[in-house]
């Protein structure tokens, strides 16, 4: 069974690695912002002291937003719980949506949000050429062939402010 912590200050050099060895460098770009490790607050799952899955995530006003999500483990649902333990700190912080943003490739990921009550709010079309820009290294083309170029805004309203 997985142990799930909050992040710490002392995780954000092993965070920086995982997204270099997971996203392709040590920031994450959504709709033209930049996010890097210092400015996450996050949730790790860890077997034996190896991370299995992690989740990175803002709170800021009315809104949470989930900057990653990546599971080692697909199918055990760690990614289901640790999305759930980040809607609970978008609760405690009385955020009134959750928000994700992700690419028109990650079919994964639209249908993973969607079966969790994630209902798509926008298509950002062409995003990925301004996102190229501040991350030069993102392919053209992305998963199963297609091609890379727009965003897709994902947003579960939490009712009355995250209470």
């Amino acid at each position: 069974m997985a142990n799930v912590r909050r992040l710490t200050a002392a995780d954000l050099p092993r965070l920086r690695q995982f997204w270099i060895d997971h996203w392709g460098g040590e920031i994450v770009v959504a709709h033209g912002e930049i996010f890097r490790p210092e400015q996450m607050d996050g949730l790790v799952a860890e077997d034996e002291g190896e991370w299995i899955a992690v989740a990175a995530f803002v709170c800021s006003g009315p809104e949470c937003e989930v900057v990653s999500l990546d599971s080692l483990r697909p199918g055990e649902g760690i990614g289901s719980m640790l999305l759930g333990r980040v809607i609970e700190a978008a609760r405690a912080a009385e955020a009134k949506r959750v928000v994700v943003t992700t690419t028109n490739d990650n079919l994964e990921a639209l249908g993973f949000y969607q079966r969790r009550g994630f209902e798509l709010t926008a298509l950002r079309r062409g995003a990925l050429e301004e996102t190229r820009r501040l991350k030069p290294g993102i392919p053209q083309t992305g998963r199963g062939g297609i091609p890379l170029r727009d965003e897709l805004l994902l947003e579960l309203a939490l009712p009355d402010g995250g209470r």
